[in-house]
């Protein structure tokens, strides 16, 4: 059932398909509660893998992630989309990282002031970032968190969430199907999850996505150039896949300790 006052979240993310793979769940559950959904993107993925398939006469890679990206908002019923339009820094330790006009390199100030013009001309009652090592610590990762928070502040947005895994849940789910351990075996996914998200103890709002998963799935596909179907996110089985992605976990910044909630929206201080 639609809320009793509809509110806007501004999703913001590093690269196209971030949004769908961090918050797609969380968005189209949004749109389906009567709220307004935009989604902001501070690269167009220049960095990212060469599709399969090639690329068209003319086209770049940005243009086709671009194109994925609008495709995969109206799948999770997104209202508006929009790029910052800085440069991919590529993954940490490439020397793309150092290039002065990635994303990464930016002044936090004058980017925050970009995505802070969306969150006025929205009056934005909740934005969406990620936690301070950017989930697994890819450099524009760390710069969403850097350049989210202060945009937060620069709008005055009211409730700020940095989206990020669950340590603990992975590790629990890792132990209990091991078949959800990509690339590796059971016991080295354990061990990786330690460089993922923060702990459970840390976490004080869990979306369940559940009845959304689909759709959430859905927009992984539509990013098929990075996202092919032989990927491990398309070939989990669905109980699998509901399993893994069946909910969102978030840090509310400010929240007080202990804070243990189930939605984005209509919050107490």
């Amino acid at each position: 059932m639609p809320r009793a006052r509809s509110q806007t979240l501004v999703s913001f993310h590093a690269h196209p398909d971030d949004e769908a793979i961090a918050t797609g769940g969380t968005m189209a559950r949004a749109k389906a509660e009567g709220h307004r959904v935009v989604l902001v993107v501070a690269t167009r993925g220049e960095l990212g893998e060469t599709p399969g398939d090639g690329l068209a006469a003319g086209e770049t890679l940005a243009d086709r992630r671009v194109e994925e990206t609008m495709n995969a908002a109206r799948i999770l019923g997104v209202d508006r989309v929009e790029f910052l339009g800085y440069y991919d820094s590529g993954m940490r330790g490439e020397p793309t990282n150092d290039a002065p006009e990635c994303f990464a390199r930016a002044d936090v100030d004058e980017a925050a002031q970009r995505l802070a013009r969306v969150l006025l001309d929205e009056r934005a009652d909740v934005l969406t970032i990620y936690d301070e090592r950017g989930t697994y610590g890819h450099p524009d990762h760390v710069q969403v968190h850097r350049v989210g928070v202060r945009a937060g502040e620069l709008a005055a947005t009211p409730w700020v969430f940095e989206a990020t895994m669950n340590r603990d849940h992975i590790r629990r789910l890792i132990a209990e199907r091991p078949d959800l351990a990509p690339d590796s075996d059971p016991t080295e996914a354990v061990d990786e999850a330690d460089e993922l998200g923060v702990p459970e103890a840390l976490i004080t709002t869990a979306v369940d996505v559940r009845p959304f998963v689909a759709q959430k799935r859905a927009a992984m596909a539509a990013h098929q150039s990075q996202i092919g179907p032989e990927s491990f996110f398309l070939t989990l089985p669905d109980e699998a896949f509901d399993a893994a992605f069946g909910c969102e976990w978030f840090i509310r910044r400010g929240a007080r300790p202990g804070t243990q909630e189930t939605t984005l929206f209509d919050l107490s201080p």
